[in-house]
């Protein structure tokens, strides 16, 4: 009987209101992460050479590897030095599953036309055959050298950054749009199937900047009989997961309103933390827990998908020897004696229940945020709270169980009560505005996202999502028009990587400069040690509006055990 009595407590934990089931938690299940294999290609992480066994455990799809000109040439035309990545280290990227994407960028000086301005070539406006058109030269050698091996190419990166010691591009958009004409055509020429994207903007340095340059570049004569000399758009947007959404969803708008429809890329992404006892950063603009990076990595992904990106990526994988000076933030998953942070199994999580996606949408977005992801015969719904107050979200069921999955990869399955299934969110810390949400969870139905539903009934919160979502495609040919009109938001805002001078070895640094004004009420998150084991999610606490409850379980426990076994074995069968 005391065997029978424990497994009822462990299987099932009811906290009943109003007649009606609010959260069923049943024994916990093993934790699903796979550690071996790539879950989904278009999940990556940037950098994937410098620690490819743990890349190779992560499940990353594709990287990206930053070929610098000035590293490459630096002292002349005749000089050709092996770049950051050796054909041995190229070859177990490939071998291992992971798609490789080619960064080209940084001018070195003997070849900048100092007229102009930083970073722009001399011999931009040659002939892309003459031999004094540099960039052209560069750019065929190349994509000729890896051919086969990275077939896609991003050219340059951030050029909307101004005049500042992070500018990687002093000439004007119309130069811009030069150096891109001139890699499309001389890539295309090298190997027919080179895949051209766009240099990744920042968005908060220059809000303009894109806008401008398609305006610029639809303007041009010959530029939309050559695809717009670019096949991808590509973006770099850190710290807040919820301007991952609002941004692809307005550079989508601007593309589209010019008849340009191209995929979105997101190249970079990532909210570093400040609090690493291995790293910490006193003072740190974003006040970052080792816990929230980890969330970011669930509700960024699950809202790219949601915005229409096509691919997504993590900047980066590991921290290395230069990042110290470079960044005041430690952005690597993986630390520099190669322990790995809390959001390195939080990627493994999201990839694991977010692969196969085929769409999303943000369906709620009031006190709490719902994000539903197409997975074909299987759907996705992820949510957690966006107050510091904690939530209880109401989700219509597609079938008659779901997975319940945490952040760490802990799994329950919960069962719909009427219809639908009732999940305790925990708050948000919002000393920085709530520029990040709670603890996310993820609810796995094996249906079809079209399966019929409960009705929702009237709602008592506001209605979700002021912006109206996209519907999502991988199909660049199929991309539908999204609706958001982007606003930029009052809260903390990112300065995304940044790209040094022309004549310096560029390192990507973040500087967001928050304006946020905390909100004193906090929900302290739990204490977790940085590791890539599974942390058992605790069970919700019961809300304060229900404190009778325990009595009633307390009754229930002392005067009718037997009734209670027998109900709740007929419930879960």
């Amino acid at each position: 009987m005391r065997a029978i009595l424990a497994g009822v407590v462990i299987a099932s934990v009811l906290f009943a209101s109003q007649g009606r089931v609010l959260f069923t938690l049943c024994a916990p299940l093993p934790a699903t992460v796979s550690a071996a294999g790539v879950p989904d290609f278009r999940f990556g992480v940037v950098e994937a050479y410098e620690a490819p066994g743990a890349a190779a455990a992560l499940g990353a799809g594709w990287t990206r590897v930053t070929f610098r000109w000035n590293e490459i040439q630096p002292n002349g035309p005749e000089e050709w030095n092996v770049g950051p990545i050796s054909d041995g280290a190229l070859s177990t990227e490939l071998a291992q599953g992971r798609q490789v994407l080619g960064l080209l960028v940084t001018t070195p000086r003997w070849a900048t036309d100092v007229s102009i301005g930083p970073g722009v070539p001399q011999g931009l406006y040659l002939p892309v055959e003459d031999p004094n058109n540099r960039w052209a030269t560069y750019v065929r050698t190349m994509v000729g050298r890896y051919a086969g091996r990275i077939d896609h190419w991003v050219i340059w990166n951030e050029p909307d950054i101004p005049d500042t010691q992070h500018m990687s591009w002093g000439g004007s958009i119309q130069d811009f749009i030069r150096l891109l004409q001139v890699a499309y055509t001389v890539a295309k020429d090298t190997n027919p199937n080179a895949v051209i994207h766009m240099a990744a903007v920042t968005h908060w340095w220059n809000e303009h900047w894109f806008g401008q340059f398609l305006d610029a570049l639809v303007a041009d004569p010959i530029a939309a009989q050559h695809n717009y000399f670019f096949d991808a758009a590509t973006l770099h947007i850190y710290f807040q997961p919820e301007t991952v959404y609002d941004l692809t969803a307005h550079y989508y708008r601007l593309m589209l309103n010019k008849g340009i429809r191209k995929p979105i890329w997101i190249a970079e992404t990532n909210a570093a933390p400040s609090q690493d006892p291995a790293w910490p950063v006193p003072g740190a603009q974003f006040d970052i827990s080792l816990e929230e990076q980890a969330f970011f990595i669930l509700q960024s992904f699950s809202l790219g998908i949601a915005a229409g990106a096509e691919r997504m990526a993590v900047y980066k994988m590991a921290d290395t020897e230069t990042d110290r000076a470079a960044n005041p933030e430690p952005f690597g998953l993986v630390r520099m004696d190669g322990s790995r942070r809390p959001a390195f199994t939080a990627y493994q999580v999201a990839t694991t229940y977010l692969s196969g996606f085929r769409g999303g949408s943000w369906d709620r977005r009031d006190e709490i945020s719902v994000v539903t992801i197409d997975r074909g015969n299987r759907t996705t719904t992820v949510l957690w709270a966006r107050t510091p107050e904690p939530q209880t979200a109401m989700i219509a069921s597609r079938t008659t169980r779901a997975l319940l999955v945490d952040v760490w990869g802990t799994a329950y399955y919960i069962y719909p009560d009427r219809g639908y299934y009732f999940v305790d969110l925990p708050g948000a810390d919002c000393t920085q505005g709530c520029t990040m949400g709670g603890a996310p969870y993820m609810l796995i139905e094996d249906a079809a996202l079209s399966a019929d539903t409960a009705p929702l009934p009237a709602s008592p919160t506001p209605p979700p999502a002021q912006n109206p979502v996209p519907e999502v495609t991988a199909d660049p040919d199929a991309l539908p028009t999204p609706t958001p009109t982007f606003t930029p938001t009052p809260t903390p805002t990112p300065t995304p990587t940044a790209t040094p001078t022309a004549t310096s070895t560029p390192t990507p640094t973040h500087t967001p400069t928050p304006t946020s004004t905390p909100t004193p009420t906090l929900t302290p998150s739990p204490t977790l040690t940085p590791s890539p084991t599974p942390v058992p999610v605790p069970v919700p606490d019961v809300p304060p509006r229900r404190p009778w409850v325990l009595i009633g379980a307390l009754a229930l426990a002392l005067g009718g055990i037997s009734i209670a076994v027998g109900r709740n074995h007929r419930r879960a069968s």
